[in-house]
């Protein structure tokens, strides 16, 4: 049994019905992977939500487990930014806490945008946007 965090990009594909996404979010409990989220995604995607679609995406988010997002998260993802904007690479404030919510939890980060995680020692796993 594995965790999973997903990205905003596959929350939107699975609420979309993206088929492949969907699919592929299913087959998580037949492999015994256990799906989360994290605050900073369920905002991403309520922050773009119509109101005809909130209701499914409280229950999405309801069977979800909730990766927390705590001050050694807030510390770790501090740390990458600053050593990747030393080598000249920028990632959002989101995208590094994301990415510390996977490893705080020990997960890889499910994402259609794998480019946006240059972290080492971060599992990402690509699920193409839009599938």
């Amino acid at each position: 049994m594995a965790n999973v965090l997903l990205d905003s990009t596959v929350v939107i594909d699975v609420l979309k019905g993206r088929p492949r996404t969907v699919e592929r979010f299913l087959r998580l409990a037949e492999m015994g992977d256990v799906p989360h989220v994290c605050a900073i995604t369920a905002e991403e995607v309520s922050a773009h939500l119509r109101p005809q679609e909130r209701e499914a995406a409280g229950q999405l988010f309801e069977g979800l487990v909730t990766a927390p997002l705590g001050i050694a998260e807030g510390r770790l993802a501090g740390w990458w930014r600053r050593e990747l904007r030393r080598k000249g690479r920028t990632i959002s404030q989101a995208d590094a806490l994301i990415a510390a919510a996977a490893v705080g939890i020990g997960a890889r980060l499910a994402t259609g945008n794998p480019k946006d995680f240059p972290i080492e020692g971060l599992v990402v796993e690509h699920w193409p946007a839009g599938q």
